[in-house]
């Protein structure tokens, strides 16, 4: 039975789901970009991934962060990390879901996040503007990208987002959990780490698995 455990732990510790741009299997990609450039040691990304995680338009998904006039930079960054630690990293494993999408098999659901990644991504964020608190579903993609659904109003994210724990558990329908804990505690996902230091998340992965 231990063998069998172990096995199962191993599995889920240095994975890459199984979705749209993902590669089979983690490995170095020295090119990484921008803010990507993180996980160069070991990811799920290409380069061309990386690249395009920046786009404002991107052909990874052909989403519009400025569904609502233009989001701001300071709060973009925030959902370029978030695509980033989505698309590159090796260490998400124990939250890899089974997707029912045309476009991706598996999916992340509820993953540990740490209180500050959390908390700094709704304070840029705060002002920005959008028009639906879940961005999975429910856009009108008649022009090939996403427009706000008929009668669905702009509105600051503080007003669509009340909290910290609601624009980080709703935005994307549950695959992060909003947690108490704090960056370094080895028990909650970093999306923002000093690559020089390591990568945290592994260890993190290792203790929910």
């Amino acid at each position: 039975a231990t063998a069998a455990a172990t096995v199962t732990q191993d599995s889920v510790l240095n994975i890459c789901m199984d979705a749209k741009h993902h590669k089979t299997e983690p490995g170095p990609e020295g090119q990484l970009y921008g803010q990507c450039v993180l996980w160069k040691d070991n990811a799920c990304c290409t380069a061309n991934t990386s690249m395009e995680a920046h786009q404002d338009q991107s052909y990874l998904y052909n989403f519009n962060w400025d569904h609502c006039g233009a989001m701001p930079e300071k709060c973009k960054r925030h959902f370029i990390q978030d695509t980033c630690l989505y698309e590159c990293s090796p260490n998400l494993g124990p939250w890899i879901d089974q997707a029912d999408n045309s476009w991706r098999k598996e999916r992340i659901r509820d993953v540990p996040l740490c209180q500050e990644d959390c908390e700094q991504w709704w304070e840029d964020c705060q002002d920005a503007v959008t028009c639906k608190a879940n961005w999975h579903t429910g856009w009108n993609w008649t022009t090939g990208t996403n427009q706000c659904p008929k009668g669905a109003m702009c509105q600051k994210f503080k007003y669509v987002f009340p909290t910290a724990a609601a624009l980080c558990e709703q935005v994307w329908s549950g695959s992060y959990k909003y947690t108490s804990h704090h960056r370094g505690s080895g028990r909650c996902i970093q999306m923002w780490f000093d690559p020089a230091q390591g990568n945290p998340n592994v260890a993190v992965a290792q203790y929910y698995a």
